[in-house]
């Protein structure tokens, strides 16, 4: 019951304390915001100098929390109103092993619970730390002390605050694929499911589902879900993914539980509203990257809507699925603009429109229906500067999930962090 109320809870928070904010539900849902976009752009706030990461900022207690590398790989707390650098932290880094072209930083955005922030870096280097001074209270190695084996695209999966637990998917050794540690202290609680295989890369979420919290997993060989508190597992659907690619988040909208992998496709689960259980209701069929029947994501996690999903597909496609049976309703190239590998775009939902962030460095407004994709306003934000590992138009690319919050969105590149206004005009 405690973990239900601090979902809850949670979910009607102003903040973006974590990775696809409040919930991990890529929800914006405040009030006073405009309905199209500035002829000149967006108001911009402030900017600050920071350096190379993929990791998306997290807003809290008016602080924005911002990780990057140059050198060590680092934390940096920004004053939420002016950009002020209020503190840093800093620890060792070698990124040998890692995939080249995305050896440039850490991955994951930081998770913040009250008076803490917990931050991983690539390489598995975990930390808890005072949000306010950026004091350590304890901190956690991974490698050293799981056996973990860093897979090529570094750690990924942000750890997950459920009641006095952080789960983290840490793929280590002994049955160590998931460790909960306790949050205050540091030290082990539980551990979970076998490590035989790479933990994968789409972070963890809680969900209220059959009366139970459950904390869903989706790692290189399965979906899985456990109790947040024992470790406990409730089901688990082994589905291997291949070269364990599924940097999405899993999205849960009632009893649907829905993944998408770049390679594997889709596939919908069914849950119990009577137990904590589940049962496959439809996969799509194809496991090729370019010859996709459904929706073959790769960096953007897609959103359920009604009866229908939407999302970005392997090679930029934005298309619509029927949610009760996977059939592809719709494709457009409209918000990508490009149809290249990789190609992508971060979705964030407000009210009955959605903000998408493609990986041109544009922020859109559009309404979306399976009728089709109707665009209401589109602005340029932010220079792409990231590295895609092919060719692009602009050159590179803008694969971080911004933060909403407060009337403001928060987003970051390789050179700076910005906070641009999106409050309407009074």
């Amino acid at each position: 019951m405690k973990i239900l109320l601090l979902l809850i809870a949670a979910l009607q928070a102003a903040d973006w304390p974590e990775w696809r904010g409040a919930g991990r539900r890529g929800v914006f849902a405040e009030d006073g915001i405009l309905d199209k976009f500035p002829a000149d752009g967006l108001k911009i706030a402030w900017r600050a100098p920071v350096g190379a990461s993929f990791a998306g900022p997290a807003v809290a207690n008016g602080r924005v929390f911002v990780m990057d590398r140059k050198g060590q790989e680092r934390v940096q707390a920004l004053d939420e109103k002016t950009g002020k650098v209020l503190w840093t932290r800093e620890w060792p880094a070698s990124y040998i092993g890692l995939q080249g072209t995305y050896a440039t930083g850490p991955r994951v955005t930081p998770t913040v619970d009250g008076d803490r922030v917990y931050v991983l870096g690539a390489m598995g280097a975990l930390l808890c730390l005072k949000a306010a001074t950026g004091e350590v209270i304890w901190q956690r190695d991974y490698v050293k002390e799981f056996g973990t084996h860093v897979p090529v695209w570094g750690m990924t999966g942000a750890p997950l605050v459920a009641g006095n637990n952080l789960i983290c998917l840490v793929g280590g050794e002994k049955n160590a694929k998931v460790v909960a540690l306790d949050k205050r202290t540091g030290k082990e609680v539980w551990r979970a499911l076998e490590s035989n295989s790479e933990p994968g890369y789409s972070p963890p979420i809680l969900i209220n589902a059959g009366g139970r919290a459950q904390a869903i997993v989706w790692h290189g060989t399965g979906v899985a879900s456990l109790d947040p508190e024992t470790g406990k597992v409730f089901w688990e659907h082994p589905w291997r993914i291949n070269l364990a690619l599924n940097p999405g988040t899993p999205v849960h909208s009632g009893t649907r539980l829905f993944v998408s992998a770049f390679y594997n496709g889709p596939a919908m689960f069914t849950l119990d509203d009577a137990k904590p259980s589940a049962r496959l209701a439809w996969k799509g069929k194809s496991e090729s990257e370019i010859q996709t029947d459904g929706l073959h994501s790769i960096i953007s996690t897609p959103v359920i809507d009604g009866d229908y999903i939407y999302g970005v597909c392997s090679y930029g496609q934005f298309r619509c699925l029927n949610a009760n049976t996977g059939e592809r309703v719709w494709e457009t190239l409209e918000v990508t603009g490009e149809k290249a590998r990789w190609s992508t775009a971060m979705i964030t939902r407000h009210k009955d429109r959605y903000l998408i962030n493609n990986d041109k460095g544009d922020l859109i407004i559009a309404k979306l229906s399976p009728q089709g994709y109707q665009e209401i306003s589109r602005t340029h934000l932010i220079k792409p500067t990231s590295n895609s590992g092919n060719r692009r138009e602009k050159g590179a690319v803008s694969w971080t999930q911004p933060a909403f919050a407060n009337g403001h969105i928060f987003i970051r590149n390789d050179e700076e962090v910005i906070a641009a206004s999106l409050k309407a005009a009074r």
